[in-house]
């Protein structure tokens, strides 16, 4: 990215990064995470971008919270979410401090405007955070419950400068070439909330980088491009946080054929400014409505013998309908876990074609090594 193009000068913490085990036995709106952490130190879940200082072994539990179940109307017009809501378990005073990610641009803010709700017996309060960093806000010695971070809201006009990202998913044996294109915050619960349900569309995830430039809640961002494309239902997109449970908004991109690159724009309508642009290349975009079942005959040996993080497939295979809770259990029956692999992956080939691309798609998330290692 060219120097003018930067977003700004905001650099990622890097902690060490822990995966969390998921229930796949609660229902799907509230997946409980949980890390055991092995002793002393700083360290970030990779699933949500949580981050704990401990001084010793512990366990925590946690979870995604919707902000407007909690912030009642009064608080939202004086508090504006910058954030995921996080629900927390542990043990009292097991925890130093908390990191609880943010997506507010710091380059030109005043950081003082910046605090944690806190809701406790379904009243909230409100606390200073120890130290605000380029995208988290650490609270040292916390009491657990819900906490998330927000910003107050000034009476001036001036709106706050946010990270964000732009999302584009392809609509997987549609017509020709469909995509649908997000841009939200970066938070990682929409995205994933976003993902969970283009997975139910049966649509892939074409990764791309972030807008270069901070963009602001309220403002409206024209997405073009280069070549003729059909947008509907209009060519630009409103910035604004809606919450994970909230159908979010996109554009659907159609096109009839594609022989050469196409670069696609957005564009800032206030002043004409472009804040992100990418390149899809004709290789990257192709209908792959039968790749599943031919993954998955060409590897079922490997796959039952090497196949991991089992609970997770499963839990998002039920997630995406492809199994229901009595075949889960079944599958979990078995006494080894390559009698589970082979149990599962016969359920799957009886599912049918979408079940066995639901599959590879989910195994593409979660264990991107091993599909990389088989079809090398």
């Amino acid at each position: 990215v060219p120097e003018e193009e930067k977003c700004c000068h905001c650099v990622r913490e890097e902690l060490q990064e822990v995966m969390p085990e998921t229930d796949p036995h609660v229902l799907e709106e509230t997946i409980l995470y949980k890390v055991s952490l092995p002793g002393p130190g700083v360290f970030q879940c990779s699933e949500t971008g949580l981050g704990f200082e401990v001084e010793s072994a512990v366990s925590i539990v946690y979870s995604y919270a919707t902000w407007t179940t909690h912030l009642s109307k009064d608080d939202q017009k004086k508090w504006e979410p910058v954030g995921p809501l996080f629900n927390i378990w542990a043990l009292p005073g097991a925890v130093r401090a908390v990191r609880l990610p943010h997506f507010i641009c710091l380059a030109d803010v005043d950081i003082s405007e910046c605090a944690i709700a806190h809701f406790e017996f379904q009243m909230m309060t409100i606390q200073k955070p120890t130290k605000v960093m380029d995208f988290s806000a650490v609270l040292e010695n916390p009491s657990f419950s819900l906490l998330g971070v927000v910003w107050r809201r000034l009476r001036s006009t001036v709106s706050l400068p946010m990270h964000s990202l732009v999302l584009i998913f392809q609509q997987l044996c549609a017509a020709n070439t469909t995509l649908h294109l997000y841009l939200i915050p970066d938070d990682r619960s929409v995205k994933k909330a976003i993902e969970k349900q283009e997975m139910r569309w049966n649509s892939k995830l074409i990764p791309k980088p972030p807008p270069f430039s901070p963009l602001f809640f309220g403002c409206r961002y024209q997405v073009s491009s280069t070549s003729h494309v059909e947008i509907t239902p209009e060519p630009h997109l409103p910035f604004c946080y809606k919450s994970p449970k909230e159908q979010q908004l996109f554009v659907e991109i159609y096109f009839r054929n594609m022989k050469e690159e196409i670069e696609f724009l957005m564009t800032d309508r206030r002043n004409d400014t472009v804040v992100w642009r990418a390149l899809l290349r004709p290789g990257r975009i192709r209908l792959l409505c039968l790749q599943g079942a031919a993954f998955l005959k060409k590897h079922k040996t490997e796959l039952c013998s090497r196949m991991g993080q089992l609970s997770t497939i499963l839990l998002h295979l039920r997630a995406t309908d492809v199994i229901n809770s009595d075949e889960e259990q079944e599958v979990e029956a078995r006494n080894t876990r390559q009698k589970k692999n082979q149990f599962l992956l016969d359920l799957v080939e009886k599912k049918g074609l979408k079940a066995q691309e639901k599959f590879l798609r989910i195994l593409q998330e979660k264990d991107p090594f091993l599909i990389e290692h088989l079809e090398n």
